[in-house]
């Protein structure tokens, strides 16, 4: 499987892995690894470390996560980044939307 997800009970959070090309094609196994999830998790960690390309829908799938977790409120980290995929996230000002590192 290209996205991967694991839910931990004790912290309530749901990690989802990105393997390969974060986007369009990754669209709805990616929304199945948290709309699935019950109970809704209060942390949601996005880990990159193997993600070889991020495009605008995955920027979008990522907007949409946020959305479906409680927006404003929504606890969404996106780890082990690439400088490059941080550039893209910074210009996308998406660095105020969520935890990047």
């Amino acid at each position: 499987m290209a996205v991967e997800s694991v839910f931990s009970p004790g912290r309530n959070s749901l990690t989802i892995t990105i393997k390969g090309r974060f986007d369009f094609g990754k669209h709805q196994e990616f929304r199945q690894a948290y709309e699935r999830q019950q109970p809704r998790p209060a942390l949601v960690i996005i880990d990159l470390k193997e993600a070889t390309y991020l495009d605008s829908s995955a920027l979008g799938m990522l907007l949409l996560l946020r959305d479906h977790i409680g927006g404003d409120r929504a606890e969404v980290q996106v780890v082990n980044t690439s400088s490059d995929v941080r550039k893209i996230l910074a210009i996308s000002n998406f660095d105020k939307l969520f935890d990047i590192s």
